[in-house]
């Protein structure tokens, strides 16, 4: 078992937790970093807010 399917499986039910905690790690590092990549974080949140929203049994989306 990888450590996303075990991280998938302690957060099923708390995706809506999981999406303001990844926002809120987000917002830590644009503002540390005073922006400068927020380009990357924000492709980095949305690919992990879309990897820990989507079902075990569904492909990944290319």
């Amino acid at each position: 078992m990888s450590v996303m399917d075990k991280l998938k499986q302690m957060l099923k039910g708390h995706e809506d937790k999981a999406g303001q905690g990844i926002d809120k790690a987000g917002d830590f590092v644009d503002d540390k970093t005073q922006g400068k990549y927020s380009g990357q974080v924000d492709s980095a949140q949305d690919k992990l807010k879309d990897q820990l929203g989507r079902d075990q049994d569904q492909p990944p989306q290319s």
